[in-house]
């Protein structure tokens, strides 16, 4: 392997999309994951478990997802970048604990290789069927940010801008890959370190009797210290004011929780990545995320082929949710066809963007295997019937 003085790999590489998942949290500076064995996850904390003692950091195989997405919430106090991996069940299971790490603004990763399900459903087949629970799988209201690559080269690529936007939001990201991007090996293109665009913690320059630990700035994201930095502070899941010790009256919890959402849906348009193709004069756009998107390019071109002015929106950020963008397009085309690995879940996010002027076709798929592109092309013949 071809390694950086840090240990980081560089160059060229056949990666399936776990091993470039990993590649890519080394890249962003992580040197601390936590993690439960689960399928089809495990690869990717396997090999950070064999990389990381060559670059310097930590993995503990914890005793259970809850025990491992608590972890890492404290490694990130301590002043590491932290991240942990999963699949359906384990997910559920971490819910907590995101929504711990929304509240006490932890910037970390988690990635979740889905599966079928629900329960333990299909462990080593695909599914894209938490996108809504990566949204709001925990309780109350706050805001995360998802990204879904669709090839191992997005797995590199995208687990580094996902760690660059916790950091830059104190938010938990959602990483959400799905088996087949997971086992799929591709080239994987790394460049040196000094081209690969790092954030770095929002770090405070204040005195350790000025800092307010929640005291917030312009854009909303306060500033972060950790533990042994000579700080005193308080994290708490609690209401809290921006001391960190608990508020609990109304005015504080309405402060606190519109600052957490304000934070990431103020800057939506700017958090938003997607791949966009042929939609300026396009009577249908095909929506689509993740490995579908990939069967969905297939029957755009069969589409194409036949003289159907079809366009491409693929959502590479899908929380937030590119609402503006999606409902300007739907004053301009007559339909979206949205397939995905699951029963409609972002299917009803594009009709409720588009407000009534276009027509959402969802083209649903309980998972286990991807989709045909026949069945994606006769949704949009169907769109322009």
């Amino acid at each position: 392997m071809q390694a950086d003085p840090k240990g980081v790999l560089t160059g060229a590489h056949f990666l399936d999309g776990d091993q470039a998942c990993c590649e890519g949290a080394l890249a962003a500076g992580a040197r601390f994951a936590a993690g439960y064995p689960i399928t089809p996850s495990t690869e990717i904390v396997e090999r950070f478990a064999a990389r990381i003692p060559t670059i310097g950091g930590v993995f503990i195989q914890m005793e259970d997802e809850l025990a491992a997405s608590i972890a890492i919430l404290g490694a990130v106090w301590g002043g590491a970048k932290a991240f942990t991996v999963t699949s359906g069940p384990g997910f559920s299971l971490m819910m907590e604990h995101i929504g711990y790490a929304a509240m006490t603004e932890t910037p970390c990763v988690f990635v979740n290789v889905q599966r079928g399900g629900p329960s333990t459903g299909l462990p080593t087949l695909p599914a894209q069927a938490d996108m809504m629970q990566a949204r709001w799988g925990s309780h109350g209201d706050y805001e995360i940010i998802a990204l879904a690559p669709n090839s191992p080269q997005e797995c590199f690529d995208l687990t580094i801008q996902a760690f660059n936007l916790s950091e830059e939001y104190r938010v938990p990201v959602m990483f959400m890959m799905d088996e087949c991007v997971g086992h799929m090996t591709e080239k994987v293109e790394i460049p040196p370190a000094e081209r690969i665009e790092i954030r770095p913690r929002r770090h405070t320059s204040r005195l350790p009797g000025e800092f307010r630990p929640y005291e917030a700035n312009g854009d909303g994201v306060p500033e972060m210290v950790h533990a042994g930095e000579g700080y005193r502070f308080h994290v708490t899941g609690l209401t809290h004011d921006e001391q960190g010790y608990p508020a609990m009256n109304p005015q504080a919890q309405d402060r606190l929780v519109r600052r957490l959402k304000r934070k990431v849906h103020d800057a939506a348009e700017r958090i938003a990545l997607y791949e966009e193709e042929n939609t300026e004069a396009a009577d249908v756009v095909v929506v689509s995320y993740g490995i579908t998107s990939r069967v969905a390019q297939r029957a755009i071109e069969m589409a194409r082929e036949k003289g159907i002015p079809v366009g491409k929106f693929r959502l590479i950020t899908v929380w937030p949710f590119p609402e503006a963008h999606l409902r300007a397009l739907a004053r301009r085309t007559k339909a979206f066809v949205v397939p995905e690995l699951n029963c409609g879940q972002i299917a009803l996010e594009v009709e409720r963007a588009a407000a009534g002027h276009a027509r959402t076709i969802p083209v649903t798929h309980a998972g286990g295997s991807v989709h045909q592109p026949e069945q994606i092309l006769e949704a949009i013949a169907e769109a322009l019937r």
